[in-house]
């Protein structure tokens, strides 16, 4: 298990990762918080949609508007076309095409909002959310509150099992790169047994941001934090709240309601 002879590197642009995804993140308290949000509105832009799970139980919800589903993997959005093909499913990210507000509401799920690593990456991400909005819209995303320390309980030691698509059983653990310096953490997801002959092996960097450090960022692209919960429950943010979970919007429809 702990042998590194026999590792391949992947990302969940890698079919055979993608066709895990639902299995490693199943539906939660946070996909229904988000649907109460798209549900309520009459044009969605779910960005780093996945395999597209919340705008399909969206769909299926009977949401008629038009619903906009934006990753940057191609092998997940092949997921997501076959299950909901009314959906309209964009291959890239905030950068690969310009909207201008045409959008409701955009969502970020899954922690989505973490791969913003730089600051250039955010500022450049926030303002093409900000331009996607229409008046009124609103952009609804989470993070993982760093003062909760998520990342000290990924390790090589919790290993969970699910099972594959074609029922094998799969391994699964994390390891965070050592030592943590400042706000960006850097781990491997390490796949083991299903579909691979050698273990697989996918590395990300996340950011994790405190509420003033995000109320900054989202200022500077002309955008305002006007709800922010510490969990799904709606409850507030403190120092033991294991999200930061904010609703924005243009700063400018403030002062209209």
């Amino acid at each position: 298990m702990w042998q590194t002879a026999a590792m391949v590197d992947r990302s969940f642009g890698d079919p055979e990762l993608a066709a895990l995804y639902e299995t490693l993140n199943p539906w939660q308290a946070g996909d229904a918080f988000c649907l109460g949000f798209v549900m309520s509105a009459g044009s969605v832009l779910d960005v780093g949609c996945g395999t597209g799970r919340l705008l399909r139980r969206a769909r299926e919800a009977g949401h008629r508007g038009r619903l906009v589903g934006l990753d940057p993997a191609a092998a997940m959005l092949v997921l997501a076309r076959r299950s909901a093909p009314g959906v309209e499913w964009v291959l890239g990210d905030l950068l690969t095409r310009e909207w201008h507000g045409e959008f409701d509401l955009v969502v970020m799920t899954g922690h989505a909002f973490q791969v913003l690593v730089s600051d250039e990456e955010m500022r450049l991400a926030l303002r093409a959310v900000r331009a996607a909005l229409a008046d009124g819209g609103r952009f609804v995303f989470e993070t993982r509150n760093p003062a909760a320390r998520a990342w000290e309980r990924w390790t090589p030691e919790r290993v969970y099992e699910i099972t594959g698509p074609d029922g094998a059983p799969v391994r699964v653990w994390h390891e965070v790169d050592q030592p943590v310096l400042g706000d960006r953490v850097t781990f491997t997801e390490t796949f083991e047994g299903g579909p691979w002959q050698r273990t697989a092996i996918s590395r990300t960097t996340l950011r994790f941001l405190d509420t003033d450090t995000l109320s900054r960022f989202l200022a500077e692209a002309g955008l305002t934090v006007v709800e922010q919960y510490g969990d799904w429950g709606r409850g507030p943010c403190t120092p033991a709240s294991p999200e930061i979970i904010t609703v924005s919007r243009p700063a400018r429809c403030l002062s209209g309601g």
